[in-house]
């Protein structure tokens, strides 16, 4: 009975699909795959051919490999490996290439012959470029081919390099990338102008021919991705629904990477339900929006012919469950995000006492606040709430090199005029010139244009805090340590930085505390933040009796938007609260145009802000509920 519930709740997905806890158990397991067959080739006297992939999935895979050689003695002398691809042209010296990614995290810290690695060649002329594919697969065929091939998917659904497109039997190639891919790959060159904009990778009909295909996939950004690989039509438009067609593939996935699946996001539609009142929340705003319908003109043959017939026998009539999510999604709206005075509050998102709340908007970079929440942090400050804002970083890792020199020629210029002397000055910016000049893609910044840097954010974020009607005693700069590396990739976080997150609570004490939740942020930066805020909170929560009355309140905006049955509290704008907003966007002139690391999404970030602030109101509007003209939207956090 077992093995037929699990067909039925598998029915949707078309090849073999393994789900861990986390990445680390995903991972470990992988590793304990591959560690294995190494084992097993060794006591056959044979080699062992792995086909191994490069970003950040499989480095948790690499750093086990790494352990059981170190630790347990596992050998690689009979290991001979295959890479998926390489950037073109790239020196394999670059801290870019993959021949670097694989020396860090796995070739220098074990025994493998290094004439038996084998990593596409950026460094060959373009004539010189088909023989050495062709020279490759033949390589992989000498040695009997791929034993085990790791695989990574990209958001395009690209194996290897294998953008869409991409041919079911093709081979060893130079290929150019897709926009999306280069855009994703921006933050590890410093910019998408500096990413390469083609690749030599391994052909989806290379990969085709291992024994075993592995395919990973961690977090809720590939999770869209892997619904259309896993459950999607074979198309050319997803390269990685081709493994569909291959026997011997598996995918592996963490819980998060798995969301998508239907199975987990729509289980009505493969199995019984345990009708919790979120799962029927979820499940009657899922059937008004598949059918284009308001919740209270849903039907019975609505529910019985869309998976949901058990939801309206075990709880119907059907009218009575629409009224109900009905009522819950009108509860959530209000125009009083630090409560209303005076007034009913069981049924409000928030508290009406006290009547003049304190609050604290944690911003990850300077302009989170107003980009996320610029509406609700305005209408706080308007209703008279003590509101405070913590920007958490500096962001000057976002900065374009010709804004500091154009505030250095400034401050010159200025001085000059004021009858100061300029002659360090000087001296300093001719020494950022050479440097610019010269800088490498992601090279760490001079002291002085971090410094530079750092101060036109804080700037622009100080702009944008007193237009939205904070004093500046209200405004406070944290600068946490974790990020100050000036590089993308930052420090572990440390004690210091939770520490630094008391003081500051400690010295405010809020009601409210408002926290970036949009953790598809591709730097990191909001769910490091995030987390650090929580344990804040956990920690004076021992301590402190004002915590216990102290609510936190996820917002998003920059980057992704919360589902609508998610939200638990809609701060609706009018068409005069929309216009503030962006004004206060506009303050942060450095992210405006094109930021230096703009994600996925070519808008700029107040056009971003303002269409999902929109298309939220209206998602209530088609759910039957009133129509504004822009909702921003937040989820309680219970720590």
């Amino acid at each position: 009975m077992a093995r037929l519930n699990l067909l039925e709740e598998t029915r949707f997905e078309k090849l073999p699909v393994s789900i861990f806890k986390n990445p680390k158990e995903a991972s470990l397991n992988v590793a304990n795959r591959i560690a294995s067959l190494i084992k097993e080739k060794q006591q056959q006297n044979q080699n062992a051919v792995l086909g191994l992939a490069t970003g950040a999935t499989p480095v948790a895979v690499y750093a086990e490999l790494v352990r059981l050689h170190k630790e347990e003695g596992l050998s690689f002398k009979n290991v001979i490996t295959f890479n998926l691809d390489e950037y073109y042209p790239m020196q394999p010296n670059s801290v870019q290439s993959y021949v670097h990614f694989m020396n860090e995290n796995l070739f220098n810290h074990i025994d493998i012959d290094k004439s038996n690695v084998h990593i596409p060649d950026g460094t060959l002329s373009l004539e010189e470029i088909p023989a050495f594919c062709l020279n490759y697969e033949k390589k992989i065929e000498s040695v009997g081919g791929l034993d085990i091939q790791i695989l990574g998917i990209g958001r395009t659904g690209h194996i290897g390099f294998n953008e869409p497109g991409s041919a079911p039997n093709s081979g060893t190639r130079l290929v150019t990338l897709d926009d999306l891919t280069r855009r994703d790959a921006a933050r590890d060159f410093g910019g998408k102008s500096n990413v390469p904009t083609k690749a030599i990778t391994m052909g989806i009909g290379t990969i085709f021919k291992a024994k075993e295909i592995i395919l990973m996939a961690w977090n809720k950004k590939k999770a869209s991705i892997i619904k259309k690989a896993v459950e999607g039509e074979i198309s050319s438009e997803v390269p990685a629904t081709y493994l569909q067609l291959s026997e011997n593939v598996e995918f592996i996935l963490d819980e998060d990477a798995a969301l998508d699946l239907t199975r987990f996001n729509t289980p009505w539609l493969a199995r019984d339900c345990d009708w919790t009142p979120e799962l029927t929340r979820k499940a009657v705003i899922w059937l008004a929006r598949h059918l284009k319908k308001p919740i209270l003109k849903l039907t019975e043959d609505d529910y019985n012919n869309n998976g949901m017939a058990q939801l309206a026998t075990e709880q119907g009539p059907v009218y009575d469950i629409n009224i109900n999510i009905f009522n819950k999604l009108q509860h959530t709206i209000t125009g009083w995000p630090g409560g209303k005075p005076n007034a009913d509050d069981s049924q409000r998102p928030e508290r009406a006492n006290p009547a003049k709340k304190r609050a604290i908007v944690f911003s990850p970079h300077p302009d989170d606040d107003v980009i996320s929440m610029g509406g609700t942090f305005i209408r706080l400050a308007d209703q008279g709430h003590d509101v405070h804002v913590a920007y958490q970083t500096s962001g000057n890792t976002a900065v374009w090199d010709d804004d500091v020199l154009r505030f250095v020629e400034f401050n010159i210029d200025f001085s000059e005029k004021m009858g100061i002397d300029q002659s360090n000055m000087r001296k300093t910016y001719e020494e950022m010139r050479e440097f610019m000049a010269n800088k490498l893609p992601n090279q760490v910044d001079t002291e002085e244009i971090k410094l530079v840097k750092g101060l036109i954010r804080k700037g622009e974020a100080i702009a944008g805090a007193r237009f939205s009607g904070l004093p500046d005693e209200n405004i406070h700069f944290m600068a946490l340590p974790f990020y100050e590396t000036g590089k993308v990739k930052k420090n572990p976080v440390s004690d210091v930085d939770v520490e630094l997150t008391m003081e500051l609570l400690q010295k405010v004490k809020p009601h409210q505390v408002f926290a970036a939740g949009d953790f598809e942020d591709p730097h990191g930066t909001h769910i490091v933040c995030f987390n650090l805020i929580v344990e804040a909170l956990r920690r004076l929560k021992s301590t402190e009796s004002w915590v216990e009355d102290c609510w936190l309140w996820m917002y998003r905006g920059a980057w992704h938007e919360f589902e609508p049955h998610e939200i638990e509290m809609a701060v609706p704008l009018s068409p005069n609260e929309v216009e503030r907003k962006k004004l206060a966007i506009f303050k942060h002139q450095s992210q405006k145009d094109i930021p230096v690391f703009p994600g996925d999404d070519p808008r700029e970030f107040w056009q971003r802000a303002e269409d999902r602030n929109r298309e939220t109101a209206k998602i209530y509007d088609d759910l039957g509920l009133a129509d504004y003209e822009a909702m921003e939207a937040f989820v309680r956090y219970h720590y």
